[in-house]
């Protein structure tokens, strides 16, 4: 039979105890919490509009504890089906896992549905970049960036995620105390609360001093701290960044991918090809371990394996 309903207060209930959990007591970013709520919702619409070709043996589901590993298999078929990539698919399992697992330490179920799901087997792909060199040519321009406000917030948007590697919820979530210009440093708050300081270059030092004294003179209404902001004064928001990140790097790459994330990746890549080592550019990018930051040596390996067949006379 098909699932049909769910007892909506108890399923409410440990959701939000969940969700309390993990954003009060394991402390995680507030983007964090927003997937884990995402996924979660989406499980129990799944639970309670199935594919029409899945068909489960259980009753209908009043309680956390009815929920099986079939339901958790189905609902993954279901996914992979739509064409959701493994990386998407092992997220949202991550999250039932963790869910499940909060369940059990409650008392609330007596084992783990999702303990016996596996992940799926992700392609290894290499971390998309941009030349660092024509980044560093296009920010040097003065016919790319405009003079104003705008313009010059453009810049300071491209120079931070490129000088220092920061993800765009950590550039979202700087304020203006938080750049020392005496020290030449800006302090990031990464994922699950964890600071960490970034060096920053005498270039980004001067940007950032010209920025915060052209943000000073709009006299915006607000006043807020948030450090980029859009052109009326509002903290700004994810899209903006990536408007403005697709914008600039058009002038300079011809690849689809045109992210946030490329200029974290050219920031990592341009380190390690410049003789830094691993230690330090994990800690510069608030990786929790070493395995996360290994994946720029592929980079550099691909690097050298072009140069030597260019150069090499028997490649």
């Amino acid at each position: 039979m098909y699932i049909q309903s769910l007892d909506v207060q108890i399923v409410f209930m440990f959701l939000e105890r969940f969700i309390q959990y993990i954003k009060f007591e394991k402390r995680y970013s507030s983007h964090t919490v927003s997937a884990y709520q995402s996924d979660l919702d989406q499980f129990m619409l799944f639970l309670n509009n199935p594919g029409k070709a899945i068909v489960v043996p259980e009753p209908i589901i009043t309680h956390p504890d009815q929920i099986s590993y079939h339901h958790i298999r189905n609902w993954m078929v279901e996914m992979i089906d739509h064409k959701l990539t493994a990386r998407s698919v092992n997220r949202k399992m991550a999250t039932l896992r963790k869910y499940f697992k909060f369940l059990l330490q409650e008392g609330v179920i007596a084992q783990n549905p999702a303990s016996r799901i596996r992940s799926q087997k992700i392609p290894k792909q290499l971390p998309v970049v941009v030349e660092g060199e024509n980044l560093s040519k296009m920010l040097d321009s003065e016919n790319i960036f405009s003079d104003d406000f705008s313009g010059i917030r453009d810049k300071l948007v491209i120079e931070m995620l490129f000088g220092t590697g920061m993800r765009l919820s950590e550039l979202l979530g700087l304020k203006d105390s938080d750049i020392n210009d005496y020290e030449g440093t800006v302090k990031v708050l990464g994922k699950r609360n964890k600071e960490r300081i970034i060096p920053i270059n005498t270039e980004l030092r001067i940007l950032l001093g010209r920025y915060l004294e052209l943000k000073k003179n709009q006299n915006f209404d607000n006043n807020l701290v948030t450090l980029i902001v859009t052109s009326k004064g509002a903290t700004a928001y994810p899209k903006l960044i990536y408007l403005i990140v697709q914008k600039y790097l058009s002038n300079i790459s011809t690849q689809s991918k045109r992210s946030p994330h490329v200029l974290r990746h050219t920031f990592a890549t341009s380190l390690l090809n410049n003789g830094a080592d691993l230690n330090s550019i994990k800690e510069l990018l608030g990786h929790a371990n070493l395995s996360a930051t290994q994946i720029y040596t592929h980079n550099s390996v691909e690097r050298l394996k072009s140069i030597y067949k260019q150069a090499h006379p028997k490649a």
